[in-house]
């Protein structure tokens, strides 16, 4: 007579046949790393903007508007020196565009440079984040003395650009994990790695969220990537390129799909220079005194459904 042992046989499923559903799409598993959604599933199928056409359009109407914008034009440089292309891009030329680059001195910058400098960029202007990065570097010779300082110094360092207690902590943080991971404080091997290895790599860093990550691709590792800042996100919603509901990180799988790698550059520089500069379109109407055109100027409110 045989023993029981009092486990039960556990019944298996039976799988689907290969044809079931075949006309729905799988849905992927959604992986979130630091806020990182690192599904790669369309979040919007039947939302049909922007195309190519728009894209090329509002990049060709901005670029008439403001011309390529100078802070950017160091990044764009090096971008062109990789990829052994002129100053041209599809036969429109960034306005005094050669003027004002011939004038640049262009410096390699570091990826960690690159990573610390757009954590210092974080709820804060931008000359005020380039002052806290020129304080930091003068305080401290190399990242290894960042690493051993105390807290403290770090924040003095940067208190000029705001949040010094969250940055330096965060600055603190992706050295010390540097250093245990990789035995040096160092990112450059990130520019062997594909863009989602690079994601995951960054992604690790507590404090590290999307937007940081899509920077550090497009600026320091020339990489075609579309980060979502708050105004890219708000001329989006506006323009109708996301349904109204949309939140951030929806909106940057979204257009990454939609935009065409070789316009995705050109037109984040722009839109984020055009959302500084124009209050209707970022929805901050008397907030501040705003440079450039005038409202009705605009060349967006054309793409609108809702002006």
């Amino acid at each position: 007579m045989k023993k029981t042992t009092g486990k039960k046989r556990r019944l298996q499923k039976p799988e689907p046949p290969a044809d079931s559903h075949s006309d729905r799409p799988r849905a992927k598993s959604i992986r979130t790393v630091n806020g990182f959604n690192c599904s790669t599933t369309e979040p919007y199928p039947s939302h049909s903007s922007p195309t190519s056409d728009e894209c090329l359009s509002v990049r060709d109407d901005l670029l008439n508007l403001h011309g390529f914008p100078r802070e950017f034009l160091k990044y764009r440089k090096e971008r062109e020196r990789l990829s052994e292309c002129c100053f041209f891009v599809d036969g429109v030329r960034a306005e005094h565009g050669d003027n004002v680059e011939s004038e640049l001195v262009v410096e390699k910058e570091s990826v960690l440079d690159g990573l610390v400098k757009t954590v210092l960029s974080q709820n804060t202007t931008e000359a005020n984040s380039e002052r806290a990065f020129v304080s930091l570097k003068s305080a401290f010779s190399t990242w290894e003395d960042v690493l051993s300082a105390e807290s403290k110094c770090i924040e003095d360092a940067i208190r000029c650009g705001g949040l010094a207690p969250t940055k330096a902590s965060c600055i603190k943080n992706i050295l010390s994990s540097l250093s245990k991971r990789r035995g040096k404080l160092c990112l450059e091997f990130l520019r062997d790695l594909s863009v989602d290895e690079i994601k995951a790599e960054l992604s690790t860093f507590k404090g590290i969220g999307p937007k940081t990550v899509a920077c550090v691709l497009m600026f320091n590792l020339q990489k075609d990537d579309f980060p979502v800042d708050t105004h890219v996100f708000q001329i989006a919603k506006f323009v109708g390129w996301v349904p109204d509901d949309a939140d951030r990180n929806k909106t940057y799988l979204h257009l990454n799909r939609r935009i065409p790698n070789h316009l995705k550059f050109d037109l984040n520089c722009l839109l984020y220079t055009h959302g500084k500069l124009c209050s209707k379109c970022t929805k901050k109407t008397g907030a501040r005194q705003r440079m450039g055109s005038e409202e009705q100027s605009c060349p967006l409110f054309k793409y609108s459904n809702n002006p």
